[in-house]
Formats: structure tokens, C-alpha cells, sequence
């Protein structure tokens, strides 16, 4: 890949083993591009590249329940965020499930892409797309559609 990218990676704390799995076995390929984490994922991201002896730029924000959701989100809002992962915990509830939600919704609303699950997150670093010069995501297009009665 040509492009260095900035790459959000969010994992609640029962994925956050998986997070660390996945980033680590991406190491090669995410050790090339700039990372921003939510602070414990961030923290535990640094630890597993410095035992396998990678140096990485990882921007480490709050917490997710402190705001690094939102800090993120914000990040989306001001396209400095190329791609998302963000590894859910669905089977637990959340006291920040507003701040999920908008991060979400942000990767949404401005076409960014975000992974929720580790085999999606796979198949969008591995894209070819990165390195197409000419290719341009369209935005959204959000238009008003009238049901037929």
C-alpha cells in the first residue's frame, strides 16, 4: 500500500483480546500507517508491538466510557480518520451505548469505513482500492423517497 492511512481501532473490553490478537498478527501492515486507539486498547496495542519489537505511531485518546468514542467520532467528522475497527461487545451493555452509536453513525453518514467484526476488518486492509489513484468514494447521497400508496 502507497497511502499511509489513519486507522481507528476500538475494542470493548471483552474484544480487546481480540484486538489485540488481530492487530498483532497486522502488525506488518499497521505498523505503516498512523493508528488512533481508544486509551486501554491503545495501551494494550503498545505493549504487544513493543514485545514483538514493532515500532508504531499510535495515538492513544480517553477511554471509550471518558469519551474516546466521541473523540474519535469527531475525528470522522473532520475526515482524519481513513478506516474504523471497531471490535463490539454485543452481548454486554454499555454505559457509553450514546457514544457507540454516534461513532457509528458518524462512519456512516461520512462514508468512512468501519469494521465491526475481525474477518471484515481483513478484507478491508487487504482491498485494492487503497492503491487506486483513481478511485474516489462517493458520498452519500441522501434523498427524499416517496412510497407508492
Amino acid at each position: 500500500m502507497k497511502k499511509r492511512l489513519t486507522i481507528a481501532l476500538v475494542a470493548h473490553d471483552r474484544r480487546k483480546a481480540d484486538m489485540v490478537e488481530w492487530a498483532a498478527f497486522n502488525a506488518d501492515f499497521l505498523s505503516r500507517h498512523r493508528l488512533v486507539c481508544t486509551g486501554t486498547t491503545g495501551k494494550l496495542i503498545q505493549d504487544a508491538y513493543s514485545a514483538q519489537g514493532v515500532a508504531a505511531d499510535i495515538t492513544r485518546m480517553n477511554s471509550g466510557p471518558l469519551g474516546g468514542d466521541a473523540e474519535i467520532a469527531a475525528m470522522v467528522v473532520r475526515k482524519e480518520i481513513d478506516l474504523a475497527v471497531f471490535l463490539i461487545d454485543d452481548l454486554n451493555a454499555q454505559p457509553h451505548e450514546a457514544d457507540i452509536m454516534m461513532l457509528l453513525r458518524q462512519c456512516r453518514v461520512h462514508n468512512i469505513p468501519i469494521a465491526c467484526n475481525r474477518y471484515s476488518a481483513d478484507l478491508m486492509i487487504t482491498s485494492p482500492l487503497w492503491d487506486e489513484e483513481n478511485y474516489k468514494p462517493t458520498f452519500p447521497k441522501y434523498v427524499e423517497y416517496h412510497r407508492e400508496a
